[in-house]
């Protein structure tokens, strides 16, 4: 038999580094089983320093987490919103008359009073106008003398049967015509000397002026063009709206008083205060919200027509609250709860129902009493039953601060 037949000649015939490369690859084979075996016999066994860490009961060292007792104060009721600063009145300086503008007396973003000297307009031709109508009236004034005189001798003559009743009536015509006449004389007199005293463009608000809209030298139209804005800033408005759902407790409380109103200005470290003089007759179908206003005295011009501020609407206030610092509050499936560290240094998860908040404090309205110490910080390492490490304090996180419920 020749040797390609025998058994096992094909394996002698194999180059010598193919059979090294098989028994290597054999060897890592064995090494990576023996590795896995290894791994699934570690995964299987838990180590006392991971209980320690997970803190659950039976564990070993206690998760360390801040902690602060629950107190009972007086909490205010407000409602937050974004509002938008408007001048108590705005005006748009008009001329009222057609006339040359010859001179500007104030300076742009000035404060003008009532009654201040703003624009003067060539006052030529409106005394000229008055001139004329002064003229017209003595004119007029003289014919209608004589017209009565003539009246007078008509009347006489009527009467001794010497002339016609037709003469008399001409006569009489004639005199009331007159008196028309130098009524409208004077008529026309009171209109030039109103445009004579037109040609003194006077503040008609007390205010701050805007930007000059029209030059001197330039012809203005009467009641088109605009000359310059005034706004009102003392008082000053600030309109804002908030939920329909709150315009109940809005009317009921301003039936029983004013409602204060708190504007925070950026960049400013006093909150200027107000009160609330405006509720709009009609929801906004488009938002669901009611319109408000409310008025401030701005004695030092804070406020600024146009800008944006954060308002808060005080409604009313709840004393004897149980209040809990917001963070130590937490969500999930089934609702709000918080951990309440027992006497044994263990946790409870206790479910709660929030209230009002209140620069970063939580009304608890039920499920915590008052002087029970709750956890404000580490609750994502907690368990039910988990001993706690305790140290006193808030949260260091303010992104944690839970906003105010109905705002």
């Amino acid at each position: 038999m020749s040797d390609s037949l025998q058994p096992g000649s094909a394996a002698r015939r194999k180059p010598k580094a193919v059979r090294q490369a098989g028994a290597r690859l054999g060897g890592l084979c064995l090494a990576l089983a023996s590795a896995a075996a290894l791994l699934l016999s570690g995964g299987c066994t838990r180590s006392p320093a991971g209980d320690a860490a997970s803190g659950r009961p039976g564990g070993g060292a206690p998760v360390p987490v801040l902690a602060t007792q629950a107190v009972v104060k007086t909490m205010p009721v407000e409602i937050r919103a974004i509002g938008n600063v408007q001048a108590f009145s705005r005006v748009a300086v008009r001329s009222r008359i057609v006339g040359e503008l010859t001179r500007v007396h104030f300076q742009e973003g000035q404060e003008v009073n009532r009654g201040e000297l703003l624009f003067t307009i060539d006052p030529r031709p409106p005394r000229a106008a008055l001139n004329q109508a002064e003229a017209n009236l003595a004119r007029d004034q003289a014919q209608l003398n004589n017209a009565r005189r003539e009246y007078g001798r008509q009347k006489n003559l009527l009467e001794s049967k010497l002339i016609s009743p037709d003469d008399f009536d001409k006569a009489e015509a004639a005199l009331k015509a007159l008196e028309g006449t130098v009524l409208a004389d004077q008529a026309a007199i009171t209109n030039a000397a109103l445009n004579v005293e037109f040609t003194q463009i006077r503040a008609p608000i007390d205010g701050r002026a805007g930007g000059l809209l029209v030059h001197a030298g330039n012809i203005v139209q009467a009641g088109s063009d605009v000359l310059v804005t005034l706004n009102q800033l003392r008082p000053i408005y600030v309109a804002f709206a908030v939920p329909e759902q709150h315009l109940a407790e809005i009317k009921a409380r301003l039936a029983e008083g004013k409602l204060s109103v708190e504007a925070s200005v950026p960049g400013l470290a006093q909150r200027p205060r107000g009160e609330l003089s405006f509720v709009d007759n009609a929801v906004d179908a488009s938002t669901g919200q009611i319109p408000l206003k409310a008025a401030f005295a701005n004695p030092d011009n804070a406020l600024w027509p146009g800008q944006f501020v954060a308002v808060v609407l005080k409604l009313k206030e709840l004393p004897g609250a149980v209040v809990v610092p917001a963070p130590a509050v937490q969500s999930g499936q089934s609702g709000d709860f918080v951990y309440v560290v027992k006497p044994d240094q263990t946790v409870e998860m206790r479910p709660v129902k929030t209230g009002v908040a209140h620069e970063g404090e939580t009304v608890v309205e039920r499920g915590l009493g008052a002087g029970e110490t709750v956890v404000t910080d580490g609750q994502l390492r907690l368990v039910p039953g988990a001993k706690v490490s305790v140290r006193s304090g808030l949260a260091p996180t303010p992104a944690q601060t839970r906003p105010a419920k109905g705002t």
